[in-house]
């Protein structure tokens, strides 16, 4: 299930739907992009304040990040690649190198200093994807 604010981004404004086959391309025309991974705004209703957030965070960029939405089908095959747990999540990268991930909705200081952030440090490695431990 999608909702109205996360369907704007991608029919009103432009931002690409990447799938698993589509995401080398996209990294591969922006400088830096972020991935919007919303999951189901009926079980996650913070996407949609990540929705309206984004857009804001793209001018304030102006022009040094360039958005794209995750596919609801490709996006934990995508999570794995980026370690992250908690939704929703932006993932920023520069080309196909990781910077960093901002989960959740967060005060606009916080984003402000965190991308800014990305963006100076450069390419990081990105977590390891948690492996659950099963007792015997």
């Amino acid at each position: 299930m999608s909702s109205p604010l996360i369907d704007r981004l991608t029919d009103e404004l432009g931002y690409p739907r990447v799938t698993i086959k589509t995401l080398d391309a996209v990294l591969h025309t922006a400088d830096n992009a972020v991935l919007f991974f919303t999951a189901d705004p009926a079980n996650t209703p913070e996407a949609n304040d990540v929705a309206v957030v984004l857009p804001e965070l793209v001018k304030h960029f102006n022009g040094r990040i360039t958005p794209a939405v995750v596919a609801r089908e490709d996006e934990r095959t995508l999570q794995a690649m980026y370690g992250f747990e908690l939704w929703p999540a932006l993932v920023f990268l520069r080309k196909n190198q990781y910077l960093g991930t901002i989960s959740k909705i967060r005060d606009w200081t916080d984003y402000l200093e965190q991308i800014q952030g990305f963006l100076d440090a450069g390419p990081v490695r990105p977590p390891a994807p948690r492996i659950p431990i099963i007792p015997a």
